[in-house]
């Protein structure tokens, strides 16, 4: 695989999450009453744990996000 076509699929693999991301913050700033009525039935969760592990889960994703797309696409556009 040519360097150039690895920056690529690397560069709209890192948006492709992005706008994973953007859903999910839209989602949870507009239907989150929605969202924890779903999830409290499914689950049984409290406010305060849906509120933890959306919290945790988020910001995971965004550290993954980071160093598997972002990192390594700017690490090859820096390499030329």
């Amino acid at each position: 695989m040519e360097i150039e076509t690895l920056r690529t699929v690397l560069g709209w693999a890192a948006i492709i999450n992005l706008a994973v991301m953007l859903f999910w913050w839209v989602m949870l700033t507009v239907a989150k009453d929605w969202m924890f009525k779903m999830h409290r039935h499914w689950f049984g969760l409290t406010d305060v744990k849906f509120n933890e592990i959306h919290y945790l889960l988020f910001g995971q994703y965004k550290l993954a996000n980071f160093l598997l797309f972002i990192a390594p696409y700017l690490a090859l556009r820096i390499i030329g």
